[in-house]
């Protein structure tokens, strides 16, 4: 069997093929309906007017820009996130210190298996039903845990239990604000926008070019592959978990600290 790493690759290479070609296919056709044109009415044919192409390719230029702009801003919350999760875990088991020590073991354990639950729904993210058992034993742990420290806290003075809980809330929130991010995208009809723009693009400039007796191939290509490639890395940047670009190394932030959890 294709090893994951491996098959995503593949995968991602094909939506980019998927991609190029929808463009180049984009332009062909609006190539053979400027050629169609030509030959029915060869005294009536007009190139498009410039304000038109303009405002057509004017608005694909904002749509990319927005979607890539978007995207990457929360490419970088989702980075960020994952490091606030790890210092606030990480906080969060030091101060399992101030309780007394007669209770430390348990939780120290149980700390240990939540952040292995926390791994898990990130490195699952492609199997749904994985990634929701990970997610209901992680929250099960979030609430084993709480009970756990607050009954030991009960022993503490006043600023221990005030430190110990507090870094505790922080590190039950901070998976509220993570699973926001992971699940927000733009909606639909932001990408179904850019999809048909890019597709009119495309079909204009083929148009364009039909009353040249030969083809420029040179900017064909050159189209379609930038075009191609620019959408790919817009989907790559907003599910970075999925396909080349990825926000798997941050992880490692997590793995270590569940290292220093002796």
């Amino acid at each position: 069997m294709m090893p994951k790493a491996q098959m995503m690759t593949v995968l991602s290479l094909l939506i980019i093929c998927g991609l190029i070609a929808g463009v180049l296919l984009s332009i062909e056709v609006g190539h053979r309906i400027g050629l169609r044109k030509r030959r029915h009415h060869p005294a009536t044919l007009q190139v498009v007017h410039p304000t038109i192409e303009a405002s057509v390719f004017g608005l694909m230029g904002i749509l990319i820009g927005f979607t890539f702009y978007g995207a990457a801003s929360r490419f970088d919350i989702r980075r960020n996130l994952t490091v606030r999760e790890a210092n606030a875990i990480g906080t969060a088991y030091l101060r399992l210190d101030l309780l007394p020590p007669e209770t430390q073991p348990p939780l120290r354990e149980d700390f240990r298996e939540y952040l292995r639950s926390r791994l898990a729904v990130y490195r699952l993210i492609v199997d749904f039903k994985a990634v929701k058992v990970a997610l209901d034993q992680s929250k099960a742990l979030q609430v084993k845990v709480w009970k756990k420290a607050v009954e030991a806290a009960k022993e503490s003075g006043p600023a221990e239990k005030s430190l110990v809980l507090a870094s505790l809330n922080e590190m039950i929130d901070i998976t509220t604000d993570r699973t926001v991010a992971l699940t927000t995208h733009p909606p639909v009809a932001v990408f179904a926008m850019l999809a048909l723009t890019v597709i009119t693009s495309s079909a204009l400039a083929g148009y364009t070019m039909s009353p040249s007796p030969f083809r420029d191939w040179a900017s064909t290509i050159t189209l379609a592959l930038v075009l191609g490639i620019t959408l790919y890395v817009i989907l790559d940047y907003e599910f970075p978990r999925i396909g080349l670009i990825r926000i798997d190394h941050v992880d490692e932030v997590l793995v270590e600290t569940l290292k220093q959890m002796k």
